[in-house]
């Protein structure tokens, strides 16, 4: 649709840039002049305590001096509540009282006729519903019930059940007097191949997720099928007039909301992903709807938040799909937009993984989400061997191609300085007396703060790199018991004079946890009888939410020293075993990748798949009874081990020959 010379100029001209915007953000009135136009607020395009969202009202223009958006009231609109430039004009239209110039015949026919499929899938909506609470709908309630969604839930995300019969929506919108091509064109029927017969559902014995776009209109459907013999487990409406599924994220419209309240939007892989974690309180999660992500997808979620989180399996599949996402984004990325990934443990999915471990579980997955630096490092180098000029020529050549992907010159430039520092690690010779240095990659890799290894890259056996895979569980475990001793000693700071040397040497695993780590160690020794006050203080220096969050978490609130914080003696206890258990558990873990790296010189695939074995009875003996028993032994390396833990490690070692078999040495 055209637009007669000078209407848009005379649109911005009747608003107000502060009034519109201002229904989205809340003015920093002692930063702000309003006699002026001069405004400031926290900026609703990123996350920010601090006022750096600056309008101009009497110029028309807004700047964050933050993430660098800018625009007018037309871009702000279409920016914050996802719509089309012209969808954008008529809502500040409206809002000015001037009337949109007649459309084209054709373009108003295309918009009547897509009224007319919208209304259809709202009826299309309530039948669904309806179905989920009649007897026909009583095992897909019994299957929502076992995967944690009560009645309420249900509601909440409007599920239903479309019957098994061939034709049961069909008769009923048939029965309301809607038009058979309205029916198909929604995509809620197919026709039928025999000759005669009547169209039929699309969707049979599946429970029924409503896609609703950035509007809150339905365009969609996704069903889960039943029946376990069902040869498609997922299945979504075909593409039609409303719905293009490139196009389109689940949940956009209410984590929209959410992620203006301050949440960090999640990508997820599927609906049942996203509404546990809604559920759960990560209410800023979408889900591309059953292909990978896609460039005006990605553009989907820049514009609600600039850094989203993808979470994705941590098996071989789900890396795969990481990587084919960083390459989609390489192109794209600028200041203040980026992408971070998070691998859940493998075999877990985010349901599976908070009804275990409740909301802190999910929570510390988030936190240790890499950034998309540390996964092409780790794709450029993982099993290769740079031991000849060739080959780190070839390394040189690959990383070349990668940095210049980037279309933003400065991001390009910061790319190359990282990946040239690592790749000057890679390449050194080792620093003596320092061993295996092993702690420290983890470490660093996990802070995004660096990410090669000294000495050469081994060739990395497809069972080994699942094995290894599997132990994101460990990671997310260390990051729980870093939380319960940073809460016990700001519950009981007297505590840290006698154990600052421990707590000091913990290289702890997020952002929050260093930032917490750094305040006890400077704050602590002046608030020794006095928690409370020391609490303010850290509160003051890095925020309230902080420590919500940390208090929050499950782990914390049953430990012996929250739950009974006036006995000193018990929470010394629980502290002394915590960082025990903690330093026991980094030093097995460092135990067994090493092993998995001497074990790839040997051509014997059982004996990897044996370490993988052992590997995981590990982690679940360190998970079960023997975890409460305070016997250590010290290690070669100085390091205290649970006696019942490294036992149990060395019988299962003590079958595995580690001598290689003949003409299987390294060529």
């Amino acid at each position: 649709m055209s637009l007669p010379p000078g209407f848009l100029d005379e649109l911005r001209n009747r608003l107000s840039l502060a009034q519109v915007v201002g229904r989205k953000v809340t003015w920093d009135m002692r930063k702000s002049n309003q006699a002026r136009g001069d405004m400031w607020a926290p900026c609703p395009f990123h996350q920010e305590k601090t006022a750096s969202f600056h309008v101009d009202d009497k110029k028309g223009f807004y700047y964050c001096f933050g993430c660098h958006q800018k625009g007018d009231a037309i871009t702000f609109v279409r920016d914050t509540e996802n719509v089309g430039f012209m969808e954008a004009v008529e809502i500040l239209a409206r809002e000015a009282g001037m009337a949109l110039p007649e459309r084209d015949p054709r373009a108003q026919q295309k918009a009547d006729r897509r009224a007319e499929l919208a209304g259809v899938m709202e009826q299309a909506v309530q039948f669904y519903r309806l179905q989920l609470k009649t007897g026909q709908g009583a095992a897909a309630r019994d299957y929502l019930e076992r995967r944690g969604l009560g009645e309420a839930a249900r509601d909440r995300w409007e599920l239903g059940f479309a019957p098994e019969g061939w034709q049961a929506l069909w008769d009923q919108l048939r029965g309301n007097g809607v038009a058979e091509e309205l029916i198909l064109g929604a995509g809620l029927a197919r026709p039928s191949r025999r000759e005669g017969k009547p169209p039929y559902d699309t969707f049979r014995n599946r429970i029924i997720f409503p896609i609703r776009d950035a509007r809150g209109r339905a365009i969609a459907f996704g069903g889960r099928a039943m029946d376990p013999n069902d040869k498609a487990k997922y299945l979504n409406s075909p593409e039609t007039e409303l719905f293009d599924k490139g196009r389109t994220l689940y949940n956009l419209q209410s984590a929209r909301e959410a992620a203006g309240r301050g949440q960090v939007l999640i990508a997820a892989e599927g609906y049942m992903d996203v509404i546990a974690l809604a559920e759960a309180g990560f209410g800023a999660a979408v889900a591309p709807l059953g292909t990978a992500i896609t460039e005006v997808q990605l553009r989907l979620m820049w514009r609600i938040h600039p850094e989203p989180i993808v979470a994705l399996d941590g098996d071989a599949a789900g890396l795969r799909a990481a990587m084919r996402t960083v390459d989609l984004a390489l192109p794209l990325i600028e200041a203040g937009q980026s992408l971070r990934i998070a691998i859940l443990p493998e075999g877990r999915d985010p349901d599976e993984l908070i009804r275990a471990g409740g909301r802190g579980a999910m929570q510390a997955v988030l936190d240790a989400a890499l950034p998309m630096l540390a996964l092409i490092w780790r794709r450029e180098t993982e099993g290769r061997v740079f031991d000849s000029p060739e080959r780190r020529a070839a390394l040189d050549r690959d990383l070349r191609r990668v940095i210049g992907r980037i279309g933003d010159p400065s991001i390009r430039r910061h790319y190359g300085e990282e990946l040239n520092r690592l790749r000057r690690e890679l390449f050194a010779p080792p620093r003596q007396g320092t061993g295996s240095g092993g702690q420290e990659w983890r470490e660093r890799d996990r802070r995004g703060q660096g990410f090669g290894r000294r000495g050469p890259v081994q060739p990395t056996r497809p069972t080994t790199r699942a094995s290894l895979l599997a132990t994101g569980g460990g990671v997310v475990e260390e990051v729980l018991r870093e939380a319960v001793i940073l809460a016990t000693l700001i519950t009981h700071p007297a505590l840290l004079d006698r154990h600052e040397g421990a707590f000091e040497r913990i290289e702890m695993a997020t952002a929050d946890h260093r930032l917490l780590q750094r305040l006890l160690l400077s704050l602590a020794p002046g608030h020794d009888d006095d928690p409370a006050a020391l609490r303010a203080r850290i509160a003051a220096e890095a925020g309230p939410e902080i420590l919500e969050k940390l208090f929050s978490l499950k782990h914390v609130k049953i430990s012996p020293a929250l739950r009974r914080p006036a006995e000193t003696e018990l929470a010394e206890l629980c502290l002394v075993e915590e960082l025990a258990k903690l330093e026991t558990a980094r030093a097995v873990r460092l135990e067994t990748r090493e092993a998995a790296e001497e074990i790839e010189a040997l051509a014997d695939e059982g004996l990897t798949f044996r370490l993988s074995e052992a590997a995981r009875a590990r982690d679940e003996a360190a998970r079960g009874k023997g975890e409460d028993k305070q016997l250590y032994d010290r290690a070669d390396n100085g390091v205290l081990i649970a006696r019942e833990e490294k036992d149990a490690l060395d019988a299962l070692l003590k079958g595995i020959s580690f001598e290689k078999k003949k003409g299987s040495g390294r060529q």
